[in-house]
């Protein structure tokens, strides 16, 4: 089986360094690290309701620990993503990755919520870029422009080493700017049953 990423990248899946490999891995698989998270503080209530949706973390912070485990489960891949606040609240963010015929992946995040992306291979890692959102309701499936909502979405992933790597996901709105960022740097592992 392959994961989503391997699927869409096809003969360029070898060209990703080993710790992406890794990362993206049909076998279940886990990242330990920090994130850093920043937002405008004016962003603070539609983020809380996007996070009651399932999407993005609604708390500012740096060097947070985090935790990702994926694995997959009928050609889909299943992100659970556990971030710990000062204090020790803990803060989930889980998805679902499938990949599309036209190359793109599609991200998850309820039953009417996704994200599509086009991933394509860099010298040293991967970079996504945002095509558009999947609101879905009910049969009615409607492909929105990220203007509409919070913006393109830009995701680079770089290869420190062998099974480590820096993150940096963006949300730039062309009329407010940056308007979300996470970025962080992770160690990531086969998880062994």
């Amino acid at each position: 089986m392959k994961s989503p990423i391997q699927t869409v990248l096809g003969a360029d899946w070898h060209r990703l360094p080993r710790a992406l490999q890794t990362h993206y891995a049909a076998a279940a698989c886990v990242d330990r690290g920090y994130l850093d998270i920043d937002y405008p503080a004016w962003l603070q209530k539609p983020l809380n309701l996007l996070y009651l949706c399932g999407a993005l973390i609604n708390q500012t912070g740096s060097r947070l620990p985090t935790e990702v485990h994926k694995h997959m489960q009928q050609g889909r891949q299943y992100w659970q993503r556990r971030i710990t606040l000062p204090g020790g609240v803990e803060k989930h963010f889980n998805s679902e990755w499938q990949p599309l015929a036209n190359g793109e992946i599609e991200e998850r995040v309820n039953g009417f919520l996704a994200l599509r992306m086009r991933p394509s291979v860099h010298a040293t890692g991967l970079q996504y870029a945002g095509t558009c959102y999947v609101l879905r309701l009910g049969r009615l499936k409607l492909l929105l422009p990220e203007w509409l909502l919070l913006g393109h979405t830009s995701i680079a992933e770089t290869a420190l080493g062998p099974d480590c790597f820096a993150m940096d996901f963006r949300l730039i709105h062309p009329w407010f700017g940056q308007l979300y960022r996470y970025a962080g740097i992770f160690h990531t592992a086969t998880e062994t049953g």
